[in-house]
């Protein structure tokens, strides 16, 4: 079971900066080796996904300027082919789609589509804006590759956000209405009230207004209309800070007592950041869940 803690609304504006500042939770490197060796994980898995499958790079999803994806396409003549739409992390400030191939490494040979989604990151893009651009990143996606088997989504820390914010959609808005089968929603946060008075909010500069409409744990009813065929799965280090395992053990709680198709995952001797890394190896737990789930294990 993940440990009970105290109220964030109890905790100084120290201790919650401290609980949300995952590089401070690793217990393989110091703080700022771990940031580094992150970014060149996901470099180097990117590298290698460009190098073992076809790609598309670039291709626009809206007239923005950072409107873009990259597709990674397995070589195979089957018509039974998922597709996997990945959101990266980076506390919507920092990282990029450059960095968001690694899962496909795996996943293509296997057969599936994988996505990795660029949005306008902070300072340049708030909150409302990156959640509208994922959203419409995935109707360009269902547009784009209509003959697909099956829609995922996966989403690391930030992304885990913004993927839970695309289950949380009125599609009646938009032109189409996306069937996500299964998501992936590793080391997220989905509350953003806590992190209003923290350093994350200096260049998002949301106010309690936007930290509410952008919270999942808000949104309940809306993802229970657009995603009850979905298969939600929660995921969580085993060594991310007691503020994130209670982020993502209250919103599995959550899904879980409306009646929806929610599992949950406790990765054990992970932390924030290898948790997401280790989906370039086919062997990794939680790569092996979701090509069960896609029905390619």
């Amino acid at each position: 079971m993940l440990q009970e803690m105290t109220s964030w609304t109890a905790m100084t504006k120290d201790e919650l900066e401290r609980q949300y500042s995952p590089r401070r939770w690793s217990h393989r490197m110091a703080a700022d080796d771990v940031i580094k060796s992150h970014v060149k994980t996901l470099k180097e898995g990117t590298e290698r996904a460009r190098n073992l499958a076809q790609t598309l790079l670039n291709v626009p999803y809206g007239e923005g300027e950072g409107e873009k994806l990259d597709a990674y396409i397995p070589t195979t003549k089957s018509l039974d082919v998922p597709l996997v739409i990945y959101l990266h992390g980076g506390y919507w400030q920092f990282l990029s789609k450059e960095e968001s191939g690694f899962m496909a490494v795996p996943l293509a040979e296997k057969g599936v589509v994988v996505v990795a989604v660029d949005y306008d990151i902070a300072p340049k893009g708030n909150m409302d804006l990156m959640v509208s651009q994922v959203r419409r990143s995935v109707v360009s996606v269902v547009q784009q590759y209509s003959h697909i088997s099956g829609l995922y989504i996966c989403g690391h820390s930030a992304g885990a956000h913004l993927a839970a914010m695309v289950l949380s959609t009125d599609w009646s808005q938009y032109s189409t209405v996306p069937q996500i089968k299964g998501a992936f929603l590793v080391s997220g946060i989905y509350d953003l009230l806590p992190i209003l008075s923290t350093y994350v909010n200096d260049p998002l500069k949301m106010t309690e207004e936007v930290a509410i409409r952008n919270s999942p744990s808000k949104l309940i009813p809306q993802l229970k209309l657009s995603s009850s065929g979905c298969h939600i799965v929660v995921a969580v280090a085993e060594n991310d800070s007691p503020e994130f395992r209670k982020q993502s053990e209250d919103y599995y709680k959550t899904l879980k007592s409306t009646g929806l198709n929610v599992t949950m995952e406790d990765v054990l001797n992970t932390d924030h950041f290898n948790i997401i890394e280790q989906l370039v190896d086919g062997n990794y737990h939680l790569t092996k869940l979701l090509m069960k789930m896609m029905g390619k294990s």
